[in-house]
């Protein structure tokens, strides 16, 4: 530990290193950075106190950013009334977001997974085999294994990018929807058809669900 490290606050620490990632950083992480810098035993809680103690100060103080727990890490963001201010000055695009097809395999996937290309389609009622490719350059799906069925057909789920972009800290914090009825894993162009008409309802509620989370 260096004499200037001497003056440092485990609080201060934490702050620095989370003000120099644009990415969220695991408890662990900052605690062995601390623990080695500063020459002191601290673990995971001993962050996450340190990071309560962080958002009290800045809770007091008025400030425009809050610590937020993202994808089992934290991550230092803006909060939420700052987002059309913050969209203005870095000249936020429409393109930038997902298109409607988009928007909704992705809420399918999140909702469904692991899940294959085929019980998505039986549930938006069209091939979505590009959607998914565009979803998978984004880094917001992932193939996540295969399934256990005749032709093992590739499944799908979200990534850790999917947490961070949507600001949840795991899948449970997804919005909540209505219980679905389960998809057959064999489809057969009568149980795609049944799918489909179970399932439009909560395609429909997942997708709003999602795009009130990106929003």
């Amino acid at each position: 530990m260096s004499e200037s490290d001497q003056n440092v606050s485990i609080e201060q620490a934490v702050e620095a290193v989370l003000l120099t990632t644009d990415k969220s950083v695991k408890p662990a992480q900052i605690a062995d950075a601390v623990g080695e810098a500063l020459g002191v035993d601290i673990d995971s809680d001993g962050i996450r106190k340190a990071v309560e103690e962080l958002n009290s100060s800045y809770a007091t103080s008025g400030r425009a950013f809050t610590i937020e727990t993202i994808a089992g890490g934290f991550r230092i963001m803006a909060k939420p009334e700052f987002a059309g201010l913050l969209a203005s000055f870095h000249g936020h695009r429409a393109s930038s977001r997902l298109s409607r097809a988009a928007l909704e395999t992705l809420s399918i996937v999140a909702y469904r997974q692991p899940v294959t290309r085929a019980e998505i389609e039986s549930i938006r009622g069209v091939a979505c085999g590009e959607v998914l490719r565009s979803l998978m350059d984004r880094r917001l799906v992932t193939i996540a294994g295969r399934a256990e069925e005749l032709g093992r057909p590739m499944l799908y789920g979200t990534t850790r990018d999917f947490l961070t972009q949507f600001g949840l800290a795991n899948l449970k914090d997804l919005p909540e929807i209505a219980d679905a009825p389960v998809v057959p894993t064999r489809i057969t162009k009568e149980s795609t058809e049944q799918a489909s008409s179970a399932d439009e309802g909560t395609s429909a509620s997942a997708e709003e669900s999602m795009e009130g989370t990106q929003a």
